[in-house]
């Protein structure tokens, strides 16, 4: 059997084939496993505490894992020790997450494919690999157009006092707020990235607001001169995009790439299914 998985900063979507003509699947669902944040230790405790999997394990003997913050070889094998502890029978293949995001989307044809949700990212595939570019820099530096960035966004716009005061009333209801309080989160506890991208759910109900619009449009094309348009042909290719940023808002996001002549192709909210798909159309071609 085959367990193919897609794992964000935030969770980790999971599938395995259950026959060999693989029409029935298992799906489940664990939290994020990006080596960046969570050690061997607790990915393999995340996955003894999911129901099911101790019982599926026996029988996996191949697992493909793409995966936010796999992009070295120390980081991926930190995920394989990992797996290794609880599927004791598989061969097992760690990628990055924007590797499987290229799969998911383009397939066997070129294409750009983009990451919009807790963080950002984005690659060229050239229909066999994908090349490895100067971005995905992270919630510090980089994660233009993310969860994280928009996140970030809304705090400031708060505690500067430069949101509009319907907004900060609303805001004020929906979430515990001060200076020090996200001080604290923020540079203090562990996991500063997934406590600012939890203030980019606000913008779902709000994004009607000019104040929420507004924002989003400049974090999507912040995101385009700063990632897509790095590539010069990029005209030339369909632009997909993965994500939950890209998914809920990507009224907002066309209407950015239609004004920079982004050729935009699939928005996929989780890649998983198509990749699913791909990985056993791959593997059944090679047997």
């Amino acid at each position: 059997m085959i367990l193919v998985a897609d794992s964000g900063s935030s969770k980790t979507d999971w599938i395995s084939s259950l026959s060999t003509s693989h029409d029935k699947k298992l799906e489940f669902t664990t939290g994020g496993m990006n080596p960046f944040f969570v050690t061997e230790k607790e990915i393999a405790k995340i996955l003894q505490a999911t129901p099911g999997v101790q019982a599926l394990a026996k029988d996996i003997d191949e697992i493909h894992f793409f995966g936010a913050g796999c992009s070295s070889p120390d980081r991926r094998e930190v995920i394989s020790n990992a797996l290794s502890q609880v599927f004791k029978n598989a061969f097992i293949n760690v990628e990055s997450d924007i590797v499987g995001s290229a799969y998911a989307t383009c397939g066997h044809n070129k294409g750009i494919t983009c990451i919009l949700g807790t963080g950002s990212n984005i690659t060229f595939y050239n229909g066999r690999e994908v090349i490895n570019g100067k971005h995905g820099l992270g919630y510090i530096l980089g994660d233009e157009g993310s969860g994280t960035f928009f996140g970030k966004a809304l705090i400031t716009s708060y505690l500067y006092d430069t949101m509009p005061q319907d907004l900060q009333k609303k805001f004020v209801q929906d979430y515990e707020i001060n200076k020090e309080l996200v001080i604290q989160n923020v540079y203090q506890k562990p996991f500063p990235n997934f406590y600012l991208a939890s203030f980019s759910k606000f913008m779902g109900p709000n994004k009607e607001h000019p104040f929420i619009t507004d924002l989003l449009y400049k974090g999507f094309v912040e995101f385009i001169q700063t990632n897509i348009q790095s590539y010069p042909d990029y005209k030339n290719y369909n632009c997909h995009f993965v994500g939950s940023i890209a998914y809920h808002f990507q009224d907002i996001l066309k209407t950015a790439c239609a004004e920079y002549e982004v050729k935009v192709g699939k928005i996929l909210k989780r890649p998983i299914d198509e990749l699913f798909n791909f990985i056993m159309q791959r593997e059944t071609s090679i047997k």
